[in-house]
């Protein structure tokens, strides 16, 4: 397939995925099985491709990021406690994440791993719908440190491809009590950090990769897919949050249970 076509498909794919509980990391690797390419030679490219969808959180939420640097400045108590609840529920993957990145790299080669996660994180969404009892809408500063806390450990599960980070802490934050946009919104923001880390340690262990020119995949193919990611993240961001706050996240659950089994199905076969 044209390198050209294949950076725009990928763009899609991870905008469409990045921040709806479906796992964009999982999609992608199944991608490079539906496309037939060579996943290690546009490793670097699915890294970088995601700064396009953090940059469409910033964009989007442009006026809460100004909000609170300007109430940083001023040490407003409402801004550090805003700053203080990402901190905390970042930093279990960030420990985490350095600890076992040799053993996440290995499961992000196994397709299967990808589909019996989306089976299995679709059955949880959907037991978590029918059990959990949101708590009053909120604000992100207004939670307390012990459930950002919960938040970010049960972010790491997202270290498994196809769990979804988006799913594990928005639906973490359900089943602890906190309020359907805020937990889509705390998700958002918690991104921010998580994804610029991984991406920046990604980019620290390809750097001789991209210092030789990366191969054949080269940095016109990365700026198509990134462009691409953050148009379609945007679009996405501004209407999962509404569609979640009418119809829940059932839907997300039953697409994430076909995806999975059809994948399963299809690799099982010899």
């Amino acid at each position: 397939m044209d390198l050209t076509v294949t950076a725009i498909l990928l763009g899609i794919v991870e905008g469409l995925t990045e921040f709806i509980p479906v796992s964009s990391t999982g999609h992608l690797i199944l991608a490079s099985e539906i496309f037939g390419y060579d996943a290690d030679q546009w490793k670097v490219f699915n890294v970088v491709i995601q700064l396009g969808a953090i940059l469409a959180v910033v964009v989007q939420y442009w006026r809460t990021f100004w909000a609170v640097g300007m109430g940083l400045l001023r040490w407003e108590a409402m801004s550090i406690a805003f700053v203080r609840n990402i901190l905390i529920a970042f930093l279990p993957s960030a420990v985490l994440g350095l600890a076992f990145k040799p053993y996440i790299d290995i499961m992000l080669g196994s397709p299967i791993i990808v589909g019996w996660a989306l089976v299995v994180g679709g059955i949880a969404i959907l037991l978590i719908e029918r059990v959990a009892k949101p708590g009053p809408l909120t604000g992100v500063a207004e939670l307390p440190a012990s459930q950002c806390l919960g938040v970010g450990i049960l972010q790491c599960l997202a270290m498994i491809p196809g769990v979804s980070r988006s799913g594990a802490t928005i639906m973490g934050a359900l089943a602890m009590g906190i309020e359907r946009r805020t937990a889509a919104e705390f998700s958002f923001f918690l991104a921010v950090p998580t994804m610029l880390g991984a991406t920046t340690l990604e980019l620290f262990d390809n750097r001789e990769a991209l210092a030789s020119g990366l191969g054949p995949v080269g940095w016109n193919e990365i700026g198509i897919g990134f462009a691409v990611s953050f148009v379609v993240a945007l679009a996405v961001i501004r209407a999962f949050v509404a569609f979640v706050s009418r119809s829940g996240f059932a839907p997300f659950a039953w697409y994430r249970i076909a995806a999975g089994a059809l994948a399963i199905l299809l690799l099982s076969r010899p």
